[in-house]
């Protein structure tokens, strides 16, 4: 033995004899090693703590918001999830593995549109990462941190794996969406209680030296066991062999067996020890066989509420929630219970670390949780098309009475409360309702009227049956909306009933006169089809005679003779009567009766006859002879938008008169929208029409008007709402023009078809056999709040009686009507008719004679009219 050798023995010796003292100087010089060694043990965990502290202090957050059609496949999410994971190695290489995870935070506070908020959390320096996103269909932005306030009420769960580590959770499909029973449970969060529910998920990935060191713990206990095993079935072998030989069978046999009579007893037989079997390792791993994709999970829950009891049931339902993925491996609520008592992460003694994690995103599970990436793939994503996300009330606004809301129907919320959902007027633009008959348009509108009159907007219903006013009339008698009723009752049901008297080539106003013909011969072109092509001729003599009698009636007005003014009547007097004509032409400029004096007098009477006809079947009507027969009336539809007027208008059926009054009004309602661009934007008050029964009016030619009105007056101020049993039979051009500018569309039960034209524009969010299998007075719907459509979803129709019960006056409706006449200077039909009849004498009378008017005068009186006419804001409503 070398010197070398012989000093290296020593040196072992010598390392031994210390290694063998060393627990007894320790034990001698515990006080002396506790305070050197504390104090290095303090500055360390300190240390710690203030470098976990300043990482977790830059953390940013992104919220994730899904599209309607959000339907991400497998392996987009696996995409997903490997961003997320490299976000959660992101940060200073200093930084303690506390600190380095990401989180996905899902959050029901009842304030956003939908129940459940998804977003995702991590390292400042993690920012580029969490700001794209793999999904498509899915908007990232970056919101502030969450700051919560105390509520009375909270309650705190964590989720840790039980049973078997090496067996996978369920697998649950991603159809339906894996977070349906999440949004189930925090769907009946309401912000006004103070409901606060939210479960975050953190996720870190397993480190190299952790997996392997697990790995080694696992195996070596599945040997462990397998040897055990094997040890009892050698006992149990042993004991079995002995049992044998000890039996009464087996000692009687050896007696008389020959062979052995006489022989030493034989000794006794030895079991073979039984080998362990074999021990698969991919088996025994399980999820940890695999190196990708592994990581470990923090899942943390809590409940808030400022109501006792609401905290504890959204923590049961989020808990329910969890059992889908049940398998034999599960998550379940981290504590134990023994009797009253639980110790769990809502105990006093560990809501402090609790909060700390929640607060901070500090990642400390209280047990470890080891996951695939896969098995949580219904977590890392966003809610998709698959899952029904019920609106929440921040999203839905409620009726209250008076205010900027149009109620559209009840809506029962998950909880079961019900309340009157309601568009804000200021995105009410154009609305259009599909159903069958007697499912409830028709009281729905009606509740629609009376609410937008509450809140200050001008109303023009047509009732083609006079039904909707019998049920409105209570309400409408109310003195809070009496006075600004005008009721025009075209039904002719009652000899006695008072008419208004309308000229729609009256220039009493302060109308213009090009408008006002123009108006009158777009009227009788959409209802009897004319066009460049088909009439020309007649729309030319129309226009050229409405033009002279425009002329005329301003004249009169001029001369303070609104009483001597034409109406539609003394077209036929204009047309046929040469002495007529010349009394008028007298009064016209030269350049108008050149084409009376060359062209005109080439025509024969076949010509007329396209022009003459309508007219005179108008004439033989008494109503609407009473109605278009004075030469002034009340009646400005103008004025009616200007001083925010409740207009309805009865109509006796939907015959050809009545549509060509209709066609008519609409006209000049068009008329008087556009002329309000002299009037600044934001006093040009809202002016709300609803048409029932579109059908029968477009197939007279007012889907025309209506398309008009759609696409041009919504500047000026101008709704309207149609309601119709059949959208495929309106005019296509009409149909397109409002299915693009509707912001409210609605539909009843029905037929596929005519379910299906509205169904389509909800892109499959609602399936059109469940809304043609709808119960009656129950409607399918969406519309505008806050830029975004809501819905849809399905509510009950509303009726008048429940919304306005404070309003009812039926007491009332008499003085209601009574108003009305007045308001409009109403006469029966027969005073109105002996007018009619002399208007053509009278008119002539004013050509023939001679009268003078001075300049002044003249100017004072337009000068009257204008300001008339341009008054729109009133001190109070009339």
């Amino acid at each position: 033995m070398t010197g070398l050798t012989t000093e290296l023995v020593r040196l072992l010796v010598r390392f031994a004899v210390l290694l063998w003292h060393a627990p007894a100087w320790v034990a001698a010089h515990l006080l002396l090693f506790a305070a050197f060694a504390l104090p290095l043990v303090a500055a360390g965990w300190y240390l710690r703590e203030r470098l976990i502290r300043k990482i977790l202090d830059h953390r940013v957050r992104y919220a994730l918001t899904p599209g309607r059609s959000f339907d991400p496949g497998p392996e987009e999410i696996i995409r997903g999830s490997a961003v997320l994971l490299r976000a959660a190695r992101s940060g200073p290489w200093w930084a303690p593995a506390t600190a380095k995870a990401v989180r996905i935070r899902m959050r029901a506070d009842g304030t956003a549109d939908t129940p459940l908020a998804y977003s995702v959390e991590g390292h400042v320096s993690a920012r580029h990462i969490l700001s794209t996103t793999p999904f498509d269909k899915v908007t990232v932005e970056r919101c502030r941190p969450i700051r919560d306030r105390m509520r009375k009420h909270t309650l705190r769960a964590e989720f840790v794996l039980r049973g078997d580590p090496a067996s996978m959770l369920r697998d649950v499909p991603l159809q339906p969406d894996p977070l349906q029973p999440i949004v189930d449970a925090v769907a009946a969060v309401r912000a006004d209680l103070g409901d606060l529910a939210e479960v975050i998920l953190d996720l870190q990935q397993v480190p190299n030296w952790r997996l392997r060191l697990k790995r080694w713990q696992m195996i070596t206990a599945a040997r462990a066991r397998a040897q055990e095993e094997a040890r009892k079935a050698t006992r149990r072998a042993i004991a079995d062999t002995d049992a044998i030989e000890d039996s009464f069978t087996y000692q009687l046999a050896h007696l008389f067996d020959t062979a052995t009579h006489g022989q030493q007893a034989p000794t006794r037989s030895m079991a073979m020890p039984i080998r362990p079997h074999p021990v698969d390792t991919r088996q025994v791993w399980g999820r940890l066989a695999n190196d990708v994709g592994l990581v470990r999970i923090q899942l943390l829950v809590r409940c808030a509420s400022d109501h006792k009891g609401r905290a504890e049931r959204a923590l049961k339902s989020l808990t329910a929630a969890m059992d889908v993925y049940g398998g034999r491996s599960r998550l379940r609520v981290d504590g134990t219970r023994l009797g009253p008592w639980q110790w769990s992460a809502n105990h006093v003694l560990r809501r402090t670390g609790f909060d700390r994690r929640w607060n901070t995103g500090r990642f400390a599970p209280h047990t470890a949780s080891w996951l695939g990436i896969t098995e949580l793939a219904g977590l890392l994503k966003p809610p998709t098309k698959h899952c029904r996300q019920p609106l929440t009330a921040a999203a839905l606004p409620v009726y209250e009475l008076g205010e900027p809301l149009m109620p559209q129907g009840w809506y029962r919320a998950p909880d079961g409360s019900t309340r009157l959902v309601a568009s804000p007027l200021a995105e009410s633009l154009f609305s259009v309702s599909v159903g069958k008959a007697y499912y409830g348009k028709t009281t729905r509108a009606v509740v629609q009227a009376i609410a937008v009159a509450l809140a200050g907007s001008g109303v023009f219903f047509v009732d083609p049956h006079a039904d909707s006013w019998n049920a409105a009339a209570p309400f409408l008698a109310d003195d809070s909306l009496r006075r600004r009723v005008w009721k025009i009752d075209l039904t002719g049901r009652d000899d006695n009933a008072q008419l208004p008297s309308w000229n729609p080539i009256g220039m009493d106003a302060g109308q213009k006169a090009h408008e006002v013909a123009r108006a009158a011969v777009d009227s009788f072109a959409l209802v009897l089809g004319w066009n460049d092509v088909t009439a020309p001729r007649a729309s030319t003599i129309l226009f050229k005679a409405l033009t002279a009698l425009t002329e005329i009636n301003r004249q009169a007005c001029e001369a303070e003779r609104p009483d001597a003014q034409a109406t539609l009547f003394q077209v036929r007097t204009l047309l046929t009567e040469p002495a007529f004509r010349e009394a008028v032409l007298a009064k016209l400029p030269a350049k108008e009766t050149a084409w009376w004096t060359t062209t005109f007098a080439a025509y024969n009477d076949e010509a007329l006859a396209p022009v003459l006809n309508p007219l005179d079947r108008l004439a033989a009507d008494p109503i609407a002879r009473a109605l278009l027969g004075t030469p002034t009336g009340k009646w400005n539809a103008r004025t009616a938008m200007d001083r925010r007027k409740i207009v309805w208008l009865c109509l006796g059926g939907t015959g050809p008169i009545q549509r060509l009054l209709v066609n008519l009004l609409l006209r000049d309602l068009f008329r008087a929208g556009f002329s309000r661009g002299d009037l600044a934007e934001k006093k040009r008050t809202p002016f709300h029409i609803w048409l029932d029964e579109l059908i029968s009016l477009d197939q007279a030619g007012a889907g025309g008007t209506v398309a008009d009105i759609v696409e041009q007056l919504r500047k000026f101020g101008i709704r309207m709402h149609v309601l119709v049993q059949l959208l495929e039979r309106i005019n296509p051009a009409t149909r397109a023009s409002l299915l693009q500018n509707a912001s409210i569309l609605s539909s009843t039960a029905g037929s596929l078809e005519s379910v299906g034209s509205i169904t389509e524009q909800w892109h499959g969010a609602l399936q059109t056999a469940d809304v043609a299998q709808l119960p009656r007075y129950h409607h399918a719907l969406s519309f505008t709040h806050q830029g975004k459509q809501r819905g849809p979803l399905t509510v009950r129709g509303p009726q008048p009686d429940e919304v306005f019960r404070s309003l009812r006056s039926p007491s009332k409706v008499g003085a209601l009507e009574r108003a009305s006449t007045q308001a409009l200077g109403a006469r029966t039909a027969a005073y109105t008719n002996r007018i009619a009849d002399k208007q053509a004498d009278v008119v002539l009378t004013f050509l023939t004679t001679p009268h003078d008017q001075p300049p002044g005068r003249t100017r004072r009186l337009r000068a009257a009219t204008n300001q008339t006419t341009t008054t729109t804001q009133p001190t109070e409503y009339q």
